[in-house]
C-alpha cells in the first residue's frame, strides 16, 4: 500500500476556502446594496438546508476541512438568506 505525498484533508481545506471565499462578492454586494430581488428564496433556503447537511456530516466523519468549510459557509449562506428576507419585505 503506498501513501500520497498529498494530505486529503490538505485538499479539503483549500478546496473550502476557495469556495466559501466565492460567498463574500454576493453577501458584501446584498448587504451593501440591499437588493436581492433577482435572488431566488427557494435557491438560497435550498442551499442554506444542503450546506447544513454537509457541515452535519462532516461532523458525523470529524473531517475538519468539511466542518470549517461548511460551518463559515452557512453563515454567509444564512446571512443572504436572511436579506433576501428581510429585504423583499420593504420592497414589497
Amino acid at each position: 500500500m503506498t501513501t500520497s505525498p498529498i494530505d486529503p484533508e490538505v485538499i479539503g481545506l483549500i478546496a473550502g476556502c476557495r469556495t466559501t471565499a466565492s460567498f463574500v462578492p454576493q453577501a458584501l454586494k446584498i448587504w451593501r446594496s440591499r437588493s436581492v430581488g433577482d435572488l431566488s428564496l427557494v435557491m438560497w433556503l435550498c442551499m442554506t438546508v444542503g450546506v447544513a447537511l454537509w457541515l452535519i456530516y462532516g461532523c458525523l466523519l470529524g473531517a475538519i476541512s468539511v466542518i470549517l468549510a461548511n460551518l463559515i459557509t452557512l453563515g454567509f449562506a444564512c446571512s443572504i438568506l436572511l436579506a433576501k428576507l428581510r429585504f423583499n419585505r420593504r420592497a414589497g
